[in-house]
């Protein structure tokens, strides 16, 4: 709560709300919280609005009153098909403008004539001219795609996007009657004894095929999204320097066609490169990406350097325009930061500007090094195509499943590239919960939601259309970010000091709807933490599935939720990757790790106390189904959890590969940084033996719940 002295005044209350700021929520305790003036001046001041004074916030608000009248045409008009949209143009006052839409070309193009509408506005005094507004009704009977309107007269020159989007993103027919099952999996985590370290491409189109004969329908993975050139890499893939591009690092060296053809001296390099990578698949400690890295990138620099035929040169050539700018931009930051460092605040200023005439010359001097680069892209594409279509050539109905990170690193390639479409001096994070009791910073740059309706989107429709490429599903991670996100102000004391700014999400939902519809996916946000009760309708109403973890799911006297009041539209797991893997769990593992760690607010008798009961319930619920007997073992109440979450009516069961070998550590604990191996344990049995993906379906335990999935897959109540 704001104390007295830091009480917003009623104009700062009126500021933040007119960028869309919540100056108030409901916490996770039931609590009433009120950001404090100092909170809002700052989320203020990163969307670019000086707050400091009451003088400052007249100012400010009335620029924001203005803002709209000062363009011609709305920066981008996102409406769903079917419906008609009103579009405001602003001319000077009684000047006469002509109004078009030019269609998408991959719709057939063409032009489409818009009319006016009899709405009256009075004309407006801006910056010393009398500006009045027509308003022009866009048909309801537009196909999906990216239109553009025009708008031409004698005080008038602009044109804007205009974004059609899917009404509802149906599911695929597969999906009509029954479910589908998919197992999922840290691919990092998962090697094989051909794998350089770290679970690659091939290992997934490995795990995909195999698990796919299990009867899996889908194959859920983590982010792919690239790290940093050179190391040391960050581990987390939720702190990516992009979300657009792949992480070489996934490569599959001997799998690049030209490694096929090298000379004897050049594949004893790649070996020699290999071999001491190769020999930490076993290891059962810690992951080492940076090994692993530094051993493939040499290895790659090989392959790269061999003559590629005219039939592979011109693919890549094909690859290459595809992509467009945003390929060559992030290659050519890729060559600066293993010149400079990956980190933006050790480069010379004049490269700071990636439109700047020092960035362009830098681009000729590193221009072998930013082809290389651009090959990476590509040749990880190649083998990610071949790992989806592996999926589904094994019979699975959906394929891989993409993960969508929340954002990026603050001193990434996308921070670089993309400008003021990402806001400085605010981080995303969440406010406390029940799991993070001190909130997070995640540390990452949010959008700045003006300057990304300026791009007209396109910033976030390219990224996601590079995800979706390859993908059956993708799951947005924290898709209540698309609402909404907490910001936390540069220089706040905690992540609880933030505040909650609004996004539009009919653009958003609305955009991430029509990449998906083109792309044959399914779309599955993770819709946990702290909700606004209408979200969830508003997804469902929107065609996307939510997600239900069993250990949060709740009644209201605090019981574990009965299967049958679960959602439909779901993908509904045991666990996730926060939390330790269910075998874990079940011996409290979530609580002795916060305890090691200090992350407990409350003593931890107390907490301990309560993760018993919590146990307790659930195997109760367990027996009362009858799904569990007296003396079960660990791998008997794993299962019986799953048959749990079988009797739900949700359409999409995932099931940890973690859970289906018994290992008991956790991936990750939210909240820490070195204080645990986030993101680097190796996927390992009860006793800690590491388990590789060529000895997964021979594992008893793996072949027995898989039996349980296969058994449940039919038994969905409607």
């Amino acid at each position: 709560m704001a104390d007295d002295q830091q009480t917003p005044s009623d104009a700062l209350l009126r500021l933040a709300a007119a960028y869309d700021i919540t100056p108030d929520y409901w916490g996770f305790d039931g609590q009433h919280k009120i950001a404090s003036a100092a909170t809002l001046q700052g989320v203020l001041k990163a969307l670019g609005v000086d707050a400091s004074s009451p003088e400052r916030i007249e100012l400010a608000l009335a620029h924001r009153e203005d803002q709209p009248w000062r363009r011609t045409l709305p920066p981008v008009v996102v409406v769903r098909e079917g419906r008609q949209a009103h579009v405001p143009v602003h001319v000077t006052h009684e000047d006469a403008v002509d109004v078009w839409l030019e269609l998408d070309p991959e719709v057939g193009g063409g032009r489409r004539e818009v009319t006016q509408a009899d709405v009256p506005v009075p004309p407006r005094s801006v910056d010393g001219r009398l500006v009045g507004r027509a308003t022009f009704t866009l048909p309801a009977d537009l196909p999906l795609g990216w239109h553009e309107i025009h708008a031409e007269g004698p005080s008038a020159n602009a044109r804007s996007a205009v974004v059609v989007t899917p009404d509802r993103l149906e599911l695929p027919d597969t999906l009509d009657e029954g479910r589908a099952w998919g197992f999922m999996a840290q691919l990092y985590s998962v090697r094989s004894r051909r794998s350089w370290g770290v679970g690659d491409l091939v290992d997934l189109a490995d795990l995909g095929a195999m698990t796919a004969r299990r009867g899996a329908d889908f194959l859920l993975i983590n982010p792919l999204h690239a790290a940093e050139p050179q190391v040391p890499l960050t581990p987390s893939p939720y702190l990516p320097t992009t979300r657009r591009f792949v992480n070489p690092l996934y490569l599959r060296v001997e799998e690049v066609p030209e490694a096929a053809y090298l000379s004897a001296a050049d594949r004893t390099l790649v070996e020699w490169a290999g071999e001491q990578a190769i020999a930490l698949d076993t290891d059962p400690g810690p992951i080492d990406r940076d090994a692993a890295w530094t051993a493939k990138r040499a290895a790659l620099e090989v392959v790269f350097a061999f003559e590629r035929s005219a039939a592979r040169q011109a693919a890549f050539d094909a690859f290459v325009e595809e992509q467009g700018p945003g390929l060559d931009t992030f290659a050519l930051w890729c060559a600066l930061a293993e010149k400079h460092g990956p980190d933006l605040r050790t480069w010379p200023t004049e490269l700071l500007d990636p439109g700047s005439d020092a960035v362009a010359a830098a681009g000729v001097e590193l221009a072998e090094r930013v082809t290389f680069h651009r090959w990476l892209q590509w040749v990880a594409d190649e083998q990610l195509s071949d790992a989806h279509r592996a999926a589904l050539d094994n019979g699975m109905t959906i394929g891989i499943m993409h993960d969508l990170a929340v954002g990026v690193h603050p001193q990434g390639a996308d921070v670089w590239s993309l400008g003021e479409v990402l806001a400085r001096g605010a981080s995303v994070g969440a406010p406390p919960d029940m799991y993070n009791q001190q909130g997070q910073n995640w540390s990452q740059p949010p959008w700045q939601p003006d300057a990304l309706a300026r791009a007209a989107y396109r910033p976030y429709r390219d990224m996601l259309r590079t995800v979706l490429r390859h993908a059956g599903a993708i799951r947005i991670d924290h898709v209540l970010g698309l609402f909404r996100l907490w910001w936390v102000p540069e220089g706040a004391a905690t992540p609880s000091e933030g505040a909650y700014v609004r996004y539009d999400h009919e653009a958003l939902v609305g955009i991430l709807a029509l990449e998906a519809y083109r792309a044959g996916a399914i779309v599955i946000g993770e819709d946990l933490g702290v909700v606004e009760p209408w979200v969830r309708d508003y997804l469902s109403e929107r065609g996307i599935l939510g997600t239900s973890v069993l250990w949060f799911e709740r009644d209201m006297n605090g019981d574990p939720l009965a299967p049958e009041d679960y959602r439909q539209l779901v993908l509904a797991t045991v666990t996730t990757h926060d939390l330790p893997p269910t075998a874990g769990y079940l011996a409290g593992e979530h609580v002795a790790i916060r305890e090691r760690l200090g992350l407990l607010t409350e003593p931890v008798a107390t907490v301990r106390a309560a993760a018993a009961a919590e146990r307790d319930r659930m195997l109760a619920a367990l027996r009362a189904r009858d799904l569990l007997g007296d003396d079960p073992s660990e791998r008997e109440i794993v299962e019986a959890l799953h048959r749990y979450v079988l009797a739900t009516p949700s359409v999409l069961v995932g099931v940890s590969l973690a859970d289906a070998v018994g290992e008991r550590r956790a991936q990750n604990q939210p909240g820490t940084d070195q204080e645990y191996p986030n993101w680097k344990v190796p996927l390992a049995d009860s006793g800690g033996q590491v388990v590789l993906v060529d000895d997964l379906f021979t594992n008893a335990r793996l072949h027995s719940l898989a039996q349980v999935l296969n058994e449940g897959r039919w038994s969905i109540t409607p």
